[in-house]
């Protein structure tokens, strides 16, 4: 508990990085914020829409990826009750905040790429 403490007394600009250590864990894997991006771009999709969307992910990492999301609540998993059975992604209101807040870097990242 002190070393937790010791780190979040210091400046008073500067973010304590307690808070988020738990989230960014999630949001640093691969794949993360590009399936965030993907969801928001498009508001809801399936499972194999986001495949094709995502191009070289596995459907294991991808799986993974949509369950560790919405086990922190930024995204949302939707079942219908057809025949065969659907299954539609969609950004929580959380969600849609981070893709918000994430827009700038990855304009930045397309500049750059587009700079090369």
């Amino acid at each position: 508990m002190q070393k937790e403490s010791k780190r979040c007394t210091s400046r008073e600009d500067d973010i304590c990085l307690c808070s988020i250590e738990g989230i960014m864990g999630i949001l640093s894997k691969k794949w993360a914020l590009l399936i965030i991006s993907a969801i928001g771009n498009n508001r809801k999709l399936r499972y194999s829409e986001l495949e094709k969307k995502l191009g070289e992910i596995s459907p294991k990492t991808l799986a993974d990826r949509l369950k560790e999301l919405e086990n922190v609540s930024l995204i949302k998993r939707e079942t219908f009750a057809e025949i065969p059975p659907r299954v539609e992604y969609s950004l929580t209101k959380e969600g849609a905040d981070l893709r918000k807040a994430i827009m700038p870097l990855m304009r930045w990242v397309s500049s750059r790429e587009s700079q090369k």
